[in-house]
């Protein structure tokens, strides 16, 4: 899931951001709305987060633009405007709306809700072997058993669980955890991936391909290191 935050509070925006990266979501961030603008003309967004009030201008007025243009990516104003008339204002263009101070959780679990709102359908449940991930509650259990995963943990596996038997490059995993942030030479992954074996237990279901990456199968492959 991909998120865009435009926040011109520099401390502010980089606590958002990386929140979200933790949580598992790929993020750009933007300080106004001429980058957000630039940012949204040229990538798909699962969801947008705006500041109302930035140097060039109320973000609600650029919202209302782009709806009366068919844009349609869900919309989370954050702002410490918490009139009646400032919420149903926002609430009349955005999706939601949170009011500045805010819990981190519960802003995560409502970026979480208007991503799932842009899908298709009902968020998925991915299964293999008694391994189960409830992508729409962000759950994942094995045996019936509650696993406690981070965000990372939880998109490089859901990345394995979208094509199980098949083997998956190095790079697609860095990306589906990392984005475009973390080298394709760095060991991150392979210290990631002895975590979330520790954490599946026995029978092992991840296996490594030498000079590819890794894949999600049955017990009774033979392990190879990763190149």
């Amino acid at each position: 899931m991909r998120v865009l935050v435009t926040e011109d509070d520099e401390n502010l925006r980089v606590a958002v951001e990386a929140s979200l990266r933790g949580a598992g979501f790929a993020v750009d961030v933007a300080a106004d709305l001429p980058e957000a603008d630039e940012a949204v003309s040229v990538n798909a967004y699962d969801c947008v987060v705006f500041d109302r009030m930035l140097p060039a201008g109320d973000s609600l007025a650029y919202v209302t633009d782009r709806r009366r243009s068919g844009w349609g990516v869900p919309v989370l104003f954050l702002t410490a405007r918490d009139t009646v008339a400032d919420r149903i204002a926002g609430l009349a263009w955005g999706d939601d709306y949170l009011v500045k101070p805010f819990a981190m959780a519960e802003f995560l679990a409502r970026v979480r809700s208007l991503c799932r709102r842009n899908g298709t359908g009902p968020a998925p449940v991915l299964r293999f072997s008694g391994l189960e991930l409830d992508t729409g509650r962000h759950e994942a259990r094995r045996g019936g058993v509650l696993l406690t995963l981070t965000g990372k943990e939880f998109a490089v596996l859901r990345r394995l669980l979208a094509t199980p038997g098949e083997p998956v490059r190095r790079a697609d995993l860095l990306a589906a955890g990392w984005d475009e942030l973390v080298a394709p030479t760095t060991n991150v992954l392979d210290v990631l991936i002895l975590q979330l074996r520790g954490k599946l237990g026995d029978p092992p279901v991840i296996h490594t391909v030498r000079g590819i990456g890794y894949l999600l199968g049955r017990a009774g492959r033979t392990d190879q290191r990763g190149e």
